[in-house]
């Protein structure tokens, strides 16, 4: 009885304050369900090495790739919930893909414990140096004068960008040409060649064309503008305030995890993203340090599933 009452009492000490102020004792995984390069993944080694600085442990990225992200999710949603297991993930694992996969294996909002959200990446209209049109109202007329006329690329069927762009067409009722391609870099490509006259592009991804003078910028997808380009117009300042799209990156831990490590490693998380250099890194890959709390994030997380579900009927967007 005694052993048992030792064992008790070890596990209630697991989860309580004291354990988390320990916490970690060895390496931290921080999966990332994408392959390596992408702002995810930038996102998890530079925020990784800051807390393994902090914690005086290694933390461990593991790229988990595969089916828009599910493979990497079910891993940390399988795995023990002890902190030791976390996923780096975007808006669309979490708040996309219970709407467009007709079956997965877990529930994000269910599954996961948000920790923090880790980094902002803003999205904008690109253009074609060539296209007859120069600002989002100019694109706005030309959709609504030949519906369907005005062609956009996007990284494929169901990705924000998808997402994004048929929320403008709602917004501003009018009918574009959605044309996927296999990721951002030839979504981006595609408008610096002429292949398509416009599209929803990440900020990293714009910037190479905008820079080689083949894109131009007609406006952000954001309600706000962007201090990495604070001369592009916003949402609000052409007339649509409620249009607010970005790609985020957040931090997750599985469900059961104890809340006193979580609130010990969100708090990390934004002490770690305070760091000048740190902000400067994610900066040249278009991302914006955010370092949001447990609770906002988890209200942002309901807001955004709930209107991904209805723009992924309105526009009919399932993946197979």
């Amino acid at each position: 009885m005694r052993r048992i009452a030792l064992l008790a009492g070890l596990l209630g000490l697991a989860g309580s304050p004291l354990a988390a102020q320990e916490f970690p004792t060895k390496p931290v995984r921080m999966v990332v369900p994408f392959a390596p390069g992408g702002v995810t993944d930038i996102a998890a080694r530079v925020l990784g090495q800051k807390l393994g600085e902090m914690w005086g442990q290694q933390v461990v990225v593991e790229n988990r790739p595969g089916a828009g992200g599910t493979i990497g999710v079910d891993a940390v949603v399988r795995a023990q919930p002890d902190g030791y297991t976390l996923l780096m993930a975007t808006n669309g694992e979490i708040t996309i893909n219970p709407a467009i996969y007709p079956k997965l294996n877990h529930d994000p909002q269910k599954d996961l414990l948000p920790v923090a959200m880790v980094t902002n990446t803003p999205l904008l209209w690109a253009a074609n140096a060539a296209a007859p049109y120069n600002t989002v109202p100019e694109l706005i007329a030309a959709a609504k004068a030949k519906p369907t006329d005005v062609a956009y690329s996007s990284p494929g069927p169901g990705t924000m960008n998808h997402l994004t762009a048929e929320w403008f067409a709602m917004l501003t009722d009018t009918k574009l040409l959605h044309v996927p391609y296999k990721g951002g870099a030839p979504a981006a490509a595609a408008i610096a060649a002429g292949e398509v006259p416009v599209s929803v592009l990440a900020v990293s991804s714009a910037l190479p064309h905008v820079k080689s003078g083949k894109v131009k910028v007609l406006g952000m997808t954001t309600a706000q503008r962007t201090p990495l380009a604070p001369d592009w117009p916003s949402a609000k300042d052409y007339g649509l305030a409620e249009f607010d799209a970005s790609i985020w990156v957040g931090l997750f831990a599985p469900k059961g995890t104890p809340a006193a490590i979580v609130e010990k490693v969100g708090t990390d998380v934004r002490t770690a993203l305070s760091d000048r250099a740190l902000k400067d890194r994610l900066a040249t890959v278009g991302a914006e340090t955010v370092g949001m709390e447990a609770a906002p994030f988890a209200k942002r997380i309901a807001d955004d599933t709930e209107r991904y579900a209805k723009i992924t009927k309105s526009a009919s967007i399932k993946v197979d």
